[in-house]
């Protein structure tokens, strides 16, 4: 019903999707631009339309009730942000302990403009040994989806110039608020 229900709502406010969808088990799915709450709306709809359970790390103080009973439906893994808390260890025994699992973290780490991706979710894909799909929100095209698999290296840096050129092109919500990245 879910799938139904999330397949009608795109169509009715005019979004396409793509048909690539993670083939894998388990996978960290990058969801890029991330300048507005409706990115992460419009890619919930999106994975729940093709079937997908995505999940999503959400700060732990987000989890009181009644609140946290719907951030769990929704997939949020509560996670503790503070500094020396080990996230990404963490994150990679919760891959380890579950027989599947789609992960999706926004490299920006905000919705405010940023020049500098944080790193966490290379750190998470290759200690989990799992690879990246490549997750968007085009508002300009109104097309959500996935637009191809990353394999992660040992070197972040270039790893993320790569993926910063597979993204150009894509149109965020508030344009003001994306890196330039060419």
């Amino acid at each position: 019903m879910i799938r139904f229900l999330s397949k009608l709502v795109l169509k009715t406010l005019g979004w396409k999707t793509t048909k690539d969808i993670p083939v894998e088990d388990k996978c960290v799915i990058l969801a890029v631009p991330h300048t507005s709450m409706f990115d992460f709306i419009y890619g919930w709809l999106f994975y729940k339309s093709i079937g997908g359970k995505p999940s999503v790390m959400v700060k732990q103080e987000l989890f009181f009730f009644p609140l946290g009973m719907i951030i769990r439906w929704m997939g949020g893994i509560p996670v503790d942000r503070r500094p020396g808390n080990r996230m990404i260890e963490k994150m990679a025994q919760e891959f380890k302990s579950r027989h599947k699992l789609h992960l999706a973290i926004a490299p920006e780490g905000t919705r405010s403009k940023v020049k500098n991706w944080k790193k966490g979710f290379l750190l998470i894909a290759r200690r989990a040994n799992v690879p990246i799909y490549l997750g968007y929100a085009d508002y300009k095209k109104k097309e959500v989806g996935i637009r191809g698999v990353f394999h992660p290296t040992d070197n972040a840096e270039e790893d993320i110039k790569r993926l910063k050129e597979l993204y150009r092109g894509i149109t965020p919500r508030h344009p003001e608020k994306f890196a330039d990245y060419a």
